[in-house]
């Protein structure tokens, strides 16, 4: 009977084999929040993301941020003027992942935005990939919401406020 024909040498090749092609995927490393990182980053499946909500509302009052997902609710947070608040999670397989925030501060209303997206924040079609996906809130009504970078050559991406639930 031939070596090649063996079912554990068969099951060890599909093991190594699915290994080499995953592991490049995963974001294994442990950046501290305050680094800077790549626009480009985080294009491959499983990709990691860590979105910044950073509040800049105008009249300098605390935001009130509720985001969820399909499968997380990462419940109310408050976020004092001109401070941050940020999330971890991975891209999940089928780029399906999505995350929708609910914003209010006392005298801004209330008002929706979609803080990730694959077909914006993961596609190499229109705005660029970002790993650290930073928003600032609420500084002006013109541009309510925009997407910026560490790199302050780059342009923010901003957006207006989307329809409620």
């Amino acid at each position: 009977m031939s070596f090649i024909n063996k079912p554990h040498v068969i099951l060890l090749f599909i093991i190594s084999s699915t290994f080499i092609l995953f592991v490049p995927a995963l974001d294994l490393s442990n950046v501290p929040l305050e680094s800077p990182t790549s626009d480009q980053d985080g294009f491959l499946p499983l990709a990691g993301k860590h979105v910044v909500i950073c509040n800049k509302v105008k009249n300098r009052e605390s935001l009130n941020v509720h985001c969820r997902s399909s499968e997380d609710d990462l419940g109310l947070i408050h976020i004092p003027w001109n401070h941050t608040w940020g999330f971890r999670f991975h891209v999940n397989i089928w780029k399906s992942t999505k995350f929708r925030c609910h914003f209010t501060w006392l005298g801004g209303g209330s008002h929706y935005f979609t803080i990730f997206k694959v077909s914006r924040d993961d596609s190499i079609i229109g705005y660029p990939v970002c790993k650290e996906c930073i928003w600032e809130v609420g500084k002006d009504d013109k541009n309510p919401i925009c997407r910026v970078s560490r790199d302050k050559a780059i342009l923010p991406h901003c957006f207006q406020w989307e329809e409620g639930p």
